[in-house]
């Protein structure tokens, strides 16, 4: 199966061109380091891009502040990661293993020569993506999350990590690591917590909190109005957030949890076409959000649009859940849809406690050696039935008809039908839920009759509610709170709504086809429209 990026490990290092390393003579000026002097520290901005032109440079511990690795990186080698993209932060320290010259060129000057030099922006992205998915797979990271296991604060701060591609290391309570953090940070021994770098303690524990130590937010004047400002974080929005900034349009993407939006939970997409050994959502959305950096597109998370507006100049202001409000000449909206909440006692108490609504490597972690019982007829739960059996004892997949030809994809179907850690139970539904801190254990009515499983874990995944409640007062929308468009809004464009200058993309808009695919190719086509609309 595809990753989102090429494994460091099997590359064959490429360095920059001669005239790359020309144009950034231009842009840089040369600094000079000393033999164990640091040069980065956790937490530090990436606002320069540093090319090694004579020593080394070598990773350290952030905690004992010895070398990391046995290796270092030398001339015509570069440093950072993917994070340099977005003005993240450093996770890891960096320090001068000897005397050392490099390059410095401002982010915004390197990003700019990265625009117009296709062939050293891919070298570049390829080596910083490549560096992500090793710190990804190897846990290695100054993040660190102690107690993920007690603690649901600390559990969201790891779906978040996980959804939006950042490297943490998780680590059991009351461990021998944990004990060693907690005297460096003067915790209690026994107290879940979030610590980024040597004894950062984020309090609260929040992804918002994360977000900020990671240079996640992007900064945003008040008085700055874009181009375009798009509101949801799936397929579609990136994809809006791709060509918006190809076509040289200041826009701004706001995402309340995780880019990738609910296809960011499908494990294996199969049937997206260049994909034939299949990606997972996330992966494939991450993609997409690099690609919308190199551009120039600008990302908010976590933030949640809660009211929109147009005012009386035709310009449109959004309001956070921070309050703070932002501004554009046009909005496309990519909320997409959320799995519906089952009406069941104590459903609230066990959400992030053995409820869940996605299934990543995050929630299967949770699964192994037990039975888990996922509910819904959609490709999305069979997807993460799939997934989670390779993790699980045994899954169950609870169907309240009687088929799911109609529901779900054929070949998904055969599968499921055909492996022995599975099984289809039709005309079921969860009647209750068990346990006392956490989910232990699950009551089906099957068949007009009561069943109990011992399980931890259940996989939500039934009916789709678009996320429309703070357009109400903006633009028309169907029965079921979808966005009407096109003709359903009598405006020529299929995406304008019945507000001049808002568009609808993706599963929110009403009579939209709910496939990835589908998703990608009108957040791409949209923003041709928002460009008309906009030089009319």
């Amino acid at each position: 199966m595809e990753s989102f990026a090429a494994n460091l490990h099997e590359m064959t290092r490429t360095p920059l061109h001669e005239s790359h390393v020309q144009e950034l003579m231009t842009l840089g000026r040369k600094v000079c380091f000393q033999a164990g002097e640091t040069i980065a520290d956790v937490g530090d901005p990436m606002d320069h891009f540093y090319y090694i032109l004579e020593g080394r440079v070598e990773l350290m511990d952030p905690y004992t502040r010895e070398a990391y690795f046995p290796t270092s990186l030398g001339p015509t080698q570069f440093i950072g990661d993917i994070a340099f993209l977005n003005n993240g932060a450093h996770n890891l320290p960096l320090r001068a293993k000897e005397e050392t010259v490099v390059l410095a060129v401002p982010r915004g000057e390197m990003l700019e020569a990265m625009a117009r030099i296709p062939e050293m922006s891919d070298i570049v992205i390829s080596v910083f993506a490549a560096r992500r998915r090793r710190q990804i797979e190897e846990n290695d990271s100054s993040l660190v999350l102690i107690g993920a296991d007690y603690d649901r604060n600390v559990r969201r701060v790891a779906e978040f990590a996980t959804r939006n591609k950042i490297p943490y290391r998780m680590i059991d309570l009351g461990s021998s690591d944990a004990q060693e953090i907690a005297m460096s940070c003067r915790l209690s021994q026994r107290q879940p917590a979030v610590v980024f770098g040597h004894n950062r303690v984020l309090d609260p524990p929040t992804p918002a909190q994360l977000a900020a130590v990671l240079g996640l937010e992007q900064s945003f004047k008040c008085d700055e109005t874009v181009d375009v400002l798009i509101v949801g974080g799936g397929p579609a929005g990136v994809s809006a957030a791709v060509y918006a900034g190809a076509e040289g349009l200041s826009a701004l993407l706001v995402e309340d949890i995780a880019v990738g939006g609910q296809a960011g939970t499908s494990s294996r997409i199969e049937n997206y076409m260049g994909f034939p050994t299949g990606i997972s959502g996330s992966d494939l959305v991450w993609r997409g959000e690099v690609q919308a950096l190199k551009f120039g597109t600008r990302f908010m998370r976590p933030r949640r649009a809660e009211s929109l507006r147009r005012q009386a100049d035709g310009t449109f202001c959004a309001t956070l859940d921070t309050g703070q409000e932002l501004c554009a000449r046009a909005v496309v909206v990519a909320t997409g849809v959320q799995y519906r909440r089952l009406p069941l006692e104590r459903l609230k108490d066990f959400e992030g406690q053995g409820v869940y609504y996605a299934a990543t490597d995050m929630e299967a972690r949770y699964c192994i050696g037990n039975d888990v019982i996922v509910v819904g007829g959609g490709n999305s739960a069979g997807q993460a039935a799939m997934y989670l059996s390779r993790k699980a004892r045994h899954v169950h997949v609870l169907v309240r008809g009687p088929s799911l030809a109609t529901s779900m994809s054929d070949y998904l179907l055969s599968r499921l039908q055909t492996d022995p850690a599975i099984t289809i139970h039709y005309n079921a539904q969860i009647k209750s839920l068990e346990g006392d801190c956490k989910l232990e254990a699950v009551v089906v009515e099957r068949e007009g009759e009561d069943w109990r499983l011992a399980c931890p874990a259940a996989f939500l995944m039934v009916g789709a509610e678009p996320n429309t409640k703070w357009l109400a007062a903006t633009c028309n929308l169907d029965q079921k709170g979808f966005v009407q468009t096109g003709l359903l809004a009598e405006q020529g464009s299929p995406f304008a709504t019945s507000c001049p200058g808002l568009f609808a993309v993706g599963d929110v808009r009403a009579g939209s086809v709910k496939r990835v695919a589908s998703a990608v190719g009108e957040g791409s086509v949209v923003i041709s429209h928002v460009w008309e609309y906009l030089n009319a």
